[in-house]
């Protein structure tokens, strides 16, 4: 038996930050001025092993070139959805919070529209190195009222999550990459039943997917691939409709279900935490995830230790489609209640993050300490492991935009950096958006985290055979006469036009 990770991945990080007035917009070190460090707190989330100490030599330089005083307090990922929430309804906040998928959190947009956050819209462009974030991302983090409430966690648009394959067992067993859900199937079926590890034993699965709070988790780009969209909406004929209407996404379901009944996917998928499948992704357990290029290139490099011919190897699609980035992993935001004063502060501070200096870092260390450099790539050395220097560190706040960072995993050849450059390149020509980010719906935030339960609940008794297709459809019919359901369909297409003109 294994277990599905639930999405509560919700981590708030308290940070005491100072920043001084020196660093200014265009994120240099400290000047000459002497003032006392800014103190600044922070809530975020961490994918290292541990998270890193206060004494961590990383963020004791930050804080000797920004002039402040970081006091971080560091949440797993696995937990971060309910600690964000918790925290959110205390009211205690602290000066810059975390928040990860902030369209999916009701509490978020009700209290931005409230006031409960300071409005970035404007003051973000006096900043050269967060103004060089793409646009699109400042705009899909916008809510429906056109404003930005946060700071962007940075990431690129494309190169997030999608299907990885392990390359290795496909050659080993005479396959090749599967590019629709039929071709998929076959090869979860030769994974879990072939023996593709050559151990003799039958104890490997097809995927490893698992569910989380907020939806089927990985089993997002199985859906994906069925109903050309991302997320709870269609965009049709120009209107948002709920996935939950459309016949594709009970085809999708149907089809997990089936890979269910087979065991092609862990029994308990819906108990499985992230970690746990990217776990057992390094030890050989799985043919397939659904994680971005990076985490899939570390599997890799925990496999390669063992087989040196094992690859991960990204796919480009899934019936012609792959899973768009809203260009951010949540954003940084700052309450009401820090003076604005200080919010400059923060935000010269995260302008600082965002350069080349603050990010290589945060993410890097330094050279000849933390990395090397070969072939224009920065190697990272045992010092890096052991003073917890990475990118799942600090490089969590602090990272600079780059299109193709999620092609690059420190430690990685360059031939498989360039391949993985053009796979980027390759999926921009079926990449799928979610059409609702930055929509607002007061209805949607009375009324959509009953229905999402409701709907997620439905799913996973799909997928392990514990409801019919009948009373499936009977629940569907349910939700379209239903007058609150109703309601937020009409004020989420009214939004979204006003959003999108």
């Amino acid at each position: 038996m294994k277990a599905i990770p639930v999405m509560a991945a919700a981590v708030l990080l308290v940070t005491t930050v100072a920043c001084s007035s020196n660093p200014g917009p265009t994120g240099g070190s400290a000047g000459d001025k002497k003032e006392a460090p800014t103190e600044i707190s922070i809530m975020s989330t961490f994918f290292s092993q541990e998270p890193p100490g206060e004494d961590n030599v990383i963020i004791k330089e930050i804080e000797k070139r920004t002039n402040t005083k970081l006091k971080i307090t560091w949440v797993s990922p696995n937990n971060y959805a309910d600690k964000l929430n918790v925290t959110l309804a205390s009211g205690d906040l602290p000066d810059m919070i975390l928040a990860d998928y902030p369209q999916r959190y009701p509490l978020v947009k009700s209290m931005s529209q409230q006031g409960a956050f300071w409005d970035l819209t404007t003051l973000y462009k006096s900043y050269p190195n967060l103004s060089k974030f793409p646009e699109l991302t400042w705009k899909n983090l916008a809510f429906g009222d056109g404003k930005n409430y946060g700071i962007p966690r940075v990431r690129p648009v494309y190169g997030q999550t999608a299907l990885n394959v392990r390359k290795d067992w496909l050659d080993k067993l005479g396959l090749k990459e599967p590019t629709t859900t039929d071709e998929l199937y076959e090869v979860m079926k030769a994974f879990a039943t072939k023996d593709p590890d050559g151990n003799g034993k039958d104890d490997t699965y097809g995927f490893l997917g698992y569910t989380d709070p907020t939806g089927v988790g990985k089993f997002n780009v199985i859906e994906t691939a069925f109903t050309k969209t991302f997320g709870d909406w269609k965009l049709e004929n120009g209107k948002l409709t709920p996935v939950i209407f459309l016949p594709s996404q009970k085809e999708a379901l149907m089809y997990l279900n089936k890979l269910y009944a087979e065991k092609l996917i862990p029994e308990d998928f819906s108990i499985l935490k992230q970690t746990q499948t990217l776990d057992m992704m390094k030890s050989g357990k799985g043919g397939l995830d659904a994680v971005p290029m990076d985490q899939a290139w570390e599997s890799t490099a925990e496999l390669k230790k063992i087989k040196p011919d094992a690859y991960v190897e990204p796919l480009v699609s899934l019936n012609g489609t792959t899973i768009t980035d809203p260009g951010a992993f949540g954003m940084f935001m700052i309450p009401k209640k820090v003076p604005e004063a200080k919010v400059k502060k923060i935000m010269e501070f995260m302008d600082f993050g965002a350069s080349d200096e603050g990010s290589d870092l945060a993410n890097y260390g330094f050279k000849d300490v933390h990395f090397t450099e070969q072939d224009g790539f920065k190697i990272p050395t045992e010092q890096a492991k052991k003073d917890n220097v990475s990118q799942q560190a600090m490089g969590q706040i602090f990272l600079k935009y780059d299109k193709y960072q999620k092609a690059y995993k420190a430690g990685i050849p360059k031939e498989f950096y360039d391949r993985h450059t053009k796979i980027i390149d390759e999926r921009t020509k079926f990449a799928v958006l979610d059409p609702s980010i930055g929509v607002d719906s007061d209805a949607w935030i009375k009324y959509w985290p009953e229905y999402q339960k409701k709907i997620i609940d439905l799913k996973v008794k799909m997928i392990v055979g514990k409801e019919t297709p009948a009373n499936y459809d009977k629940f569907v019919e349910q939700l379209k006469t239903d007058a609150n359901f109703n309601k937020i369909i009409e004020e989420m297409n009214v939004s979204y036009k006003k959003k999108n003109g």
